[in-house]
């Protein structure tokens, strides 16, 4: 029999609740969801049809810096996507958790969406997000996580990473290292040192090109389809992508609209991560993605790999999608 875990919650910001892991699923109903272009359904430029639906989105914070540029990011997304929001922390055991998670009607104020005096919930009825600040009981941060993590799968993950440092807090034994296990999500990596495509301060998307390296396996259909659904929502029609091949034989991805044609694929030779972020700093990107082998957790799938290596230095963010 699984041991309890209780969790503190706070519904849009407002008053903290204890709670079993039965009572906080009845937040996940009622969520209004856009759907992203998936494998049934591929994204298409110049528009995409959706078909994969984001309705939750995690992050998990540790109240850094590096976090609260990661919670911009995931805001802005959950947002557009009028996602329901799970801010997650592990509590130290000290009341003062409560008061440093990211103040979202704050952030909502300064972004010019809504009056910071305004009730908690007005978030909902102002800009359709329902934010959920779950405060984990004290524990083993990986556990108390991965113990959410199971139970309220994520349909994205957004991770803040040190980046230079070889993201060290997500990739060398750390807490997102072992919640991203838990799940075949997507996930964005924001590096703290990078350049971002969401303005903190006042919540603008600078999202206008999208570098997408592809190999002949895993497969990047149904991963480009994503990747570029995303940044559609986010930029709107702004988002221009490039395929990239370290090599002379790219694979071939037939255009949606048109299957005898295929999309145009730049070419670099040398190193793949070498040159993958030669043509990020170059052109230069602002979100790069990137397929990893499917029906793995992400981060299983990425270590070692060239996604991984290109996230230790990433001048930008890095949008990791399970290929299938």
């Amino acid at each position: 029999m699984r041991p309890s875990v209780t969790y503190r919650l706070a519904q849009n910001c407002a008053d903290i609740v204890d709670l079993d892991l039965v009572s906080l699923r009845r937040f996940r109903s009622g969520v209004n969801a856009i759907r992203l272009p998936g494998a049934s359904e591929q994204y298409q430029p110049g528009g995409c049809r959706m078909s994969t639906a984001i309705r939750t989105i995690l992050h998990p914070t540790d109240f850094s810096d590096a976090s609260a540029n990661a919670f911009a990011h995931a805001l802005r997304i959950a947002l557009a996507a009028r996602a329901r929001l799970y801010l997650v922390h592990v509590a130290s055991g000290s009341d003062d958790d409560i008061m440093d998670f990211p103040h979202v009607r704050e952030t909502l104020a300064r972004w010019g969406l809504m009056n910071a005096d305004e009730p908690p919930a007005a978030i909902e009825a102002r800009v359709g997000v329902r934010v959920a600040k779950v405060d984990v009981a004290p524990q083993a941060p990986a556990e108390g996580v991965r113990r959410f993590l199971a139970d309220h799968p994520p349909d994205l993950m957004v991770l803040a990473t040190e980046a230079r440092q070889g993201a060290a807090r997500w990739l060398s034994g750390s807490v997102a290292e072992k919640l991203a296990r838990e799940t075949t999500a997507p996930s964005l990596f924001v590096p703290a040192k990078a350049r971002g495509f969401v303005d903190p301060l006042r919540g603008e998307v600078h999202l206008h090109r999208v570098l997408f390296p592809i190999d002949h396996a895993p497969l990047p259909a149904a991963a480009f389809g994503f990747v570029m659904g995303l940044a559609r929502l986010l930029a709107d029609m702004d988002a221009e992508e490039r395929l990239l091949h370290v090599g002379k034989t790219p694979p071939r991805i037939a255009r949606p609209n048109a299957p005898e044609r295929t999309l145009p694929v730049a070419l670099r030779q040398g190193d793949a991560v070498e040159a993958i972020l030669a043509e990020a700093r170059d052109w230069p990107a602002d979100l790069i993605g990137m397929a990893t082998a499917g029906h793995r957790s992400v981060l299983d799938a990425m270590r070692g790999s060239t996604t991984e290596r290109v996230l230790r230095q990433a001048p930008c963010p890095v949008l990791a999608v399970p290929a299938t």
